[in-house]
Formats: C-alpha cells, structure tokens, sequence
C-alpha cells in the first residue's frame, strides 16, 4: 500500500510544476485562469493542451482528477461544464504565481544573517526524510552537513518551521546565525549543487534564447510552455545573494530571459485566451 502524500506537499509540488498533463493544467490555472477571474469552459483548456500535443483524454483526466483533489470545482451549465479554482486552488496559485514571478535568481540586500537548522530523523524512516528534504528545499535550505540546513532566506523560517512539523521532526532547533569563521565557499558547495542547477539554467537559455517568431506564431502554447520551463526554479534555486554565486551567474541571465520572453508573450496570449473562453 502505498503511503498518502500530504495536502502541503501536493501544493508545493504543485506549484513547482509537475510533469504530464496536471503539470500543464497548473500552469494554464496559475497564468491564465487566476488572473482572468478563476474559471473556464472544458472547451478551453481542450483547445489548450491540444497546441501543446496533449490529447483530449488526458486533458479531462487532468481536469477531473485536479477537481476530485479539491484545486477546482465543475458547474454544469446544460450540456457544459465550467471549472472554477476552489479558495484552496486559488490560494496555492496566488502564492506560486507570486513566487514564480517575482524570483530573479539572485538575494538582493542580504545582510549576513543565515537560517540555521538542526533536524535529524531515524535513517530508517525514508518517507519522511525525503520529505523533509524536499519540504526544506523549496523553502532555499541546503544540506550543509547531516542534519544541519542552511540557507541565507532568514525571512523563510516560518516556511522551515512548517516543513519539520509536516515531516515529525522530534527536537527540533532553529536559529538566525552570522558566519564568523571558515571558508563560505566550502559551505554553499556542501549545502547546493550549483553546478548542476547552472546546467539546468543553461538547458532553459537554450530553449528559449532563439528568435521569438515561432512561439509569436501561437503565443498561447509559447507562453505555457515558457512559464512551465520557469516554474520549477523558484522552488529548487535557493536564491543565493551575488556575493556567493559564481560571478556573472548563469541564474540571473535565465531569470532576464524569462522576464524578457514573457512580457513579449503575456499580453497576446491573454489575448486569446479570453477569445477561447468567451466562445465556449
């Protein structure tokens, strides 16, 4: 039997972008639905996933599966239905889309403080030291040595304190620190892989740095899917300050990128989003 996930963890993962078609589905919620009053036609979203290659099938399984988690509720109206986001899906989409929209990559002002936590579960226990990994990843925190998380987000302790209670953290212990001696370098190494999340950003600047005629040819399916490539970074970047990247960071150039593309992109495709719908 496999374990239930928990509500918190969904949204997170949720607003992190996943794979297939809910993955899209939240990403046509977030940038399309929400800012256009929170509902839609079936027939909308159809037309949607069908620019992106999705299949109608899937598309209705995604719908009706998000609806049957509680993110967005069907009203019939004859033979159509409207789905409309639900107070819990329109609070997980304000909070990512805010999240996704504002992250540049990089922490400006920091003042020194770090976030330091103490949490350590039973090697035995793997469920929920994955989740509490990943719970305290989106939240910036790295894994500075068995145990020991930090992260320089001092504003996010309320976030790391939710994620230890979620994961059943016994004695945990949480601080606001100052680095007074050692090499920086060599804990930013141990707490992120930054050379891998470089490769990604690289991978993102690769698909989305060419000409902007094809994805201008239809700006609905490029504005999905630019914002679907985005997403996940705000949730798996911590967002360090300048001072403890490598220089010219490779973050900041995607983030520049993606702000560039979709400000090209938005408007029309809001656009014709609004034509979708209104045709029903």
């Amino acid at each position: 039997m496999v374990a239930a996930v928990p509500a918190a963890e969904l949204s997170r993962r949720h607003a992190a972008g996943g794979s297939g078609a809910r993955g899209l589905l939240f990403t046509v919620l977030g940038e399309l639905v929400l800012p256009a009053g929170g509902s839609a036609w079936t027939s909308a979203f159809i037309d949607v996933f069908g620019r992106l290659g999705v299949e109608e099938k899937a598309a209705r399984q995604a719908l009706a599966r998000t609806g049957a988690d509680g993110w967005i509720a069907p009203r019939r109206h004859g033979r159509r239905t409207r789905w409309r986001l639900t107070p819990d899906g329109e609070r997980l989409l304000t909070e990512g889309t805010e999240r996704i929209y504002a992250f540049t990559s990089s922490q400006p002002d920091w003042d020194g403080t770090w976030l330091v936590v103490l949490a350590r579960l039973p090697d035995g226990d793997r469920a929920a030291r994955h989740r509490l990994r990943t719970r305290l990843g989106w939240a910036g925190l790295g894994c500075a040595a068995p145990g020991v998380w930090v992260t320089t987000r001092a504003e996010r302790l309320a976030e790391a304190d939710a994620a230890l209670r979620a994961a059943g953290v016994p004695g945990r212990q949480v601080f606001t620190a100052r680095h007074a001696g050692g090499e920086v370098a060599d804990l930013v190494a141990q707490a992120w892989d930054l050379p891998a999340l470089a490769g990604r950003y690289a991978q993102f600047i690769a698909e989305f740095a060419g000409p902007v005629a094809g994805a201008a040819a239809d700006p609905l399916a490029g504005v999905v899917e630019l914002v679907h490539a985005w997403r996940r970074f705000p949730f798996t970047d911590p967002g360090l300050p300048a001072c403890l990247v490598p220089p010219d960071w490779i973050g900041a150039r995607a983030a520049a990128l993606f702000a560039a593309r979709h400000a090209a992109l938005s408007a029309r495709a809001t656009a014709r989003w609004a034509s979708l719908d209104q045709a029903g």
